[in-house]
């Protein structure tokens, strides 16, 4: 049991290799019974394989949402992470949380028949660990929460703030990635009878996605269907093309890269600070 929170989860989600800890008011009840507990909580722990709500948080007391609470996997690293937040006394450094283990990852890997080290050499990519704590970033165009690294979240809203004042309007299509929503799409199409090799020819293997860093956006702009080359052609793009390097952002994926990744100008990674930008 951890030590309860005197202050709300506000702006934060605390990640774990099983459950999030997410802030009880960035998430949407799913029935009545959770509106109720959820209204007076701090702290909602989210399973990530399934997004089942677990349990919520108040200062008060830990409200089960879900059966056989005590039994979940990946408990102890919750409460852990929880008990880190509340003894943060200058302030909570996102950023400074480091990364989670990636063993849990190549373990499932394997089961599903992927040699990390075969794919990793055929296509130039690394694993990428999750971070163990992720900034809120304001929302994205379907009004999700979007999630970064504090970093990459100060350096999007500077852009898009930027961007807004020659005119130019972008949009988070999405953020950050868990290791788990990945390995859902593999698992998912696996039932639907397809093979992992004909899978890996449209999406990453789990763990090897920028989206798991928290440092990777999809930008799109209104009007802009998602995820599609045409945003190449968008005064969002061209804004892109000359100013995203302020801020530290790069397009990760352009024609012909060496990882054999599709042309992707709506993919932008932040790598840091390269100039001043507009602050």
């Amino acid at each position: 049991m951890p030590r309860l929170p005197a202050r709300p989860l506000k702006s934060v989600l605390l990640n774990t290799p099983r459950i999030e800890l997410w802030p009880a008011d960035l998430l949407r009840a799913r029935s009545n019974g959770d509106a109720r507990t959820l209204a007076g909580a701090h702290a909602v722990l989210r399973r990530k394989r399934d997004g089942r709500y677990l349990a919520a948080v108040s200062a008060r007391a830990v409200h089960p949402l879900a059966p056989g609470l005590h039994r979940e996997p990946g408990l102890d690293e919750a409460w852990d992470a929880l008990e880190r937040l509340e003894g943060a006394t200058r302030g909570f450094d996102a950023d400074a949380q480091g990364a989670l283990p990636l063993h849990a990852l190549q373990t499932r890997l394997h089961a599903l028949g992927l040699d990390e080290d075969a794919y990793g050499a055929r296509t130039g990519l690394a694993l990428v660990a999750e971070p163990a704590a992720l900034a809120f970033a304001g929302v994205d165009r379907y009004r999700r929460p979007l999630w970064l690294t504090a970093a990459a979240a100060r350096a999007w809203r500077a852009m898009q703030a930027a961007a807004a004042r020659e005119g130019v309007a972008l949009d988070a299509v999405s953020g950050y990635r868990s290791h788990d929503y990945q390995l859902g799409i593999f698992e998912r199409k696996r039932a639907r009878g397809q093979a992992v090799e004909q899978i890996l020819t449209v999406n990453a293997a789990p763990g090897y996605s920028e989206h798991h860093s928290g440092n990777a956006l999809d930008i799109g702009t209104p009007g802009e269907p998602p995820a599609e080359a045409s945003f190449e052609r968008t005064a969002a793009f061209a804004w892109l093309t000359r100013r995203a390097g302020e801020f530290g952002f790069v397009m990760s994926y352009p024609r012909d890269n060496p990882h054999g990744i599709v042309y992707e100008p709506w993919h932008w990674y932040h790598r840091g600070q390269d100039g001043g930008g507009d602050r």
